[in-house]
């Protein structure tokens, strides 16, 4: 009897493998680090082996510290660093260019383009996303556009697009099967969610060949089985989510009104909004949450992408060398009682999220003499919480719902001190599951209800616990006047790489 599921995690700056057990508890889990690559200012791309090496690797690692065999595993669940574009030869599996990855902002000109031409209505109504370089149609075209020969080699059906959870699904397949889920397809802008189908007339707006794109399957199904020499036997592929959308199922999000929030690379709110889409005249992003097997209706979410957040910490340790570890950003943020109006604005890769800014870029306001490293390693910290707020105030009122709890997930969910910020300016309650690694647990639920391993979101819903709870603590009057600081260092960073 098979006593595990095994979640592959593939993020934007690391690979992680998780095997959890009937209870949802974490069994053992491994996780490695990859290259980022910047060609240029505003371009971000990963080499597709680095992605591809990593993850197999600590899947291994991770079945080896779980002491498991292949017999001893149920199934495999694929969630995934969502937008990010590859394409490869059918032949051989060889990409024909780096991943180009959802931060990436080489796309932005074409994206004023379409808008310019007036598709961002027919866009919008169609997909639920706004015109944006972050989604796939428009990085798709520009390798099309850029690789030579790799048009008319895409027309004639030799090349293949994914997202990255394509790219490994045909690598566990062994090139088997070319396939993403309803989620994933979603966030391409070339998909229409009303219909669930690719677009015809979008992928000729974009000029992107549909022989280039895989099948688009429910999110719990069987997709393939993994080749027996990469864990020893073959293991049936039966869960795919893009990471979001996965972190909203692994954090019980199933009725509608419940919300979600991780903190990973950037900052991800979901709110479950039942079985029809939701409209968003806020600049929130409609999209597909999930779907449970053809039989099942698609379940809809109403999300807020904000594009850095973790990423924040790591230009604080990498590039200013303020820290040393991102463990040290709570205590320095609490050894000071305020930033003394210091605001930092991480527009790094641009503003997502109510503003759709592409070319905002980061400031720090409010210096004075007196500032120094601790105002702004907390400055840095708040400006994930005060973008999360920019966020639900839009979500709830979208919505007609109002928030009465929110819960997180993601590494920075771990930092207290953010946390009881989160709730402070918020002024919700911040609710802290006990497994916060809520995407590999959600790629692992998907994965089981499709082989029976679960047989029910209630039964998978029981298994979700609080850690922690964190309570609001400061006056509503504080709340609003730290945030109408924000709103003023937010304009600050407006429209700046265009010069305006």
């Amino acid at each position: 009897m098979a006593k595990y599921i095994l979640a592959l995690d593939q993020g934007t700056t690391s690979s992680r493998a998780i095997f959890f057990d009937q209870e949802g508890q974490i069994i053992s889990a491994a996780q490695k680090e990859f290259r980022q690559i910047y060609p240029q200012p505003g371009w971000v791309e990963h080499d597709p082996d680095d992605i591809w090496g990593t993850q197999i690797g600590v899947a291994s690692e991770a079945m080896a510290r779980a002491g498991a065999s292949p017999r001893d595993i149920a199934a495999i669940g694929v969630t995934n660093q969502r937008e990010t574009t590859l394409i490869w030869d059918r032949a051989t599996g060889r990409p024909i260019y780096n991943a180009i990855v959802w931060q990436c902002r080489r796309t932005a000109p074409h994206c004023e383009q379409l808008k310019a031409a007036g598709y961002g209505e027919r866009i919008k109504a169609r997909t639920g996303l706004v015109i944006d370089a972050y989604f796939s149609g428009t990085k798709a075209a520009w390798i099309l556009d850029n690789v030579p020969g790799a048009r008319p080699r895409a027309e004639r059906g030799e090349l293949a697009f994914g997202t990255v959870d394509t790219w490994l699904i045909w690598n566990l397949t062994g090139g088997r099967v070319h396939a993403t889920d309803v989620s994933n397809a979603s966030r391409t802008m070339l998909y229409n969610i009303n219909n669930g189908d690719w677009d015809e007339e979008l992928l000729s707006i974009l000029r992107v060949p549909r022989a280039l794109l895989p099948e688009v399957k429910p999110s719990s199904a069987l997709y393939g089985e993994s080749i027996p020499e990469l864990l020893g036997a073959a293991i049936p592929i039966s869960g795919v989510a893009g990471d979001q959308q996965a972190a909203t199922f692994g954090q019980a999000c199933y009725a509608p009104g419940t919300v979600k929030n991780t903190y990973g690379t950037g900052c991800f709110m979901l709110m479950n909004v039942g079985h029809h889409a939701v409209a968003s005249p806020g600049g929130l992003l409609t999209t597909v949450g999930w779907r449970l097997g053809a039989e099942h209706p698609t379940v809809y979410a109403l999300e807020g992408s904000v594009f850095i957040a973790g990423a924040a910490v790591q230009w604080l340790r990498d590039e200013l060398n303020l820290i040393q570890s991102a463990a040290e950003t709570g205590p320095i943020a609490a050894s000071i009682p305020n930033t003394g109006g210091v605001y930092v604005v991480p527009a790094f890769v641009g503003l997502g999220a109510p503003y759709w800014d592409g070319f905002a870029r980061g400031v720090i306001v409010g210096l004075t003499r007196g500032s120094g490293r601790a105002q702004i390693v907390r400055a840095t910290l708040e400006s994930i919480a005060y973008q999360t707020r920019d966020v639900i105030e839009v979500m709830t009122r979208d919505a007609g719902l109002q928030l009465e709890a929110l819960r997180v997930d993601g590494g920075a969910s771990r930092n207290d001190w953010l946390m009881q910020f989160q709730a402070d300016i918020t002024g919700v309650p911040v609710q802290r599951p006990a497994v916060t690694e809520t995407t590999a647990l959600g790629a692992a639920y998907l994965a089981g209800l499709a082989v029976k391993f679960w047989h029910s979101p209630e039964q998978i819903a029981a298994n979700w616990r609080v850690d922690h709870t964190f309570e609001p603590q400061i006056s509503r009057d504080q709340r609003d006047h730290l945030y109408r600081g924000w709103g003023r260092a937010v304009e600050r960073s407006r429209q700046w790489a265009d010069g305006g």
